[in-house]
């Protein structure tokens, strides 16, 4: 069965970087349209990136320049690369893959952004 665990989340300053992982399992991952979301406390949830077989996409203005999503295609892992992080990041992300119409969802990783 599909299988996302993402990792990498924490505390982290104003200003710091983080990279987040999402270890992929029951699908073929270099088929995949991978994605990055996220919901921080009272809001929806919103897309932050994007990666295809055509290439990776930024999909949230207020992330573009900072974050950059990538795959390992032999570690079936997608990354995203999160710089200059500010408190607005604070959220849960998601990583996400649609499998033969049916979306899936991994459980989720803190990010916290403050002082």
């Amino acid at each position: 069965q599909v299988q996302l665990v993402e990792s990498g989340g924490g505390l982290v300053q104003p200003g710091g970087s983080l990279r987040l992982s999402c270890a992929a399992s029951g699908f073929t991952f270099s088929d995949g349209a991978m994605m990055w979301y996220r919901q921080a406390p009272g809001k929806e949830r919103e897309l932050v990136a994007t990666i295809t077989t055509a290439g990776a996409y930024t999909n949230a203005n207020s992330v573009k320049g900072r974050f950059t999503i990538s795959r390992d295609n032999v570690k079936n892992t997608v990354y995203l690369q999160m710089n200059s992080l500010k408190p607005e990041d604070t959220a849960v992300y998601y990583c996400r893959v649609i499998e033969r119409g049916r979306g899936y969802w991994g459980q989720g990783t803190q990010v916290t952004v403050s002082v």
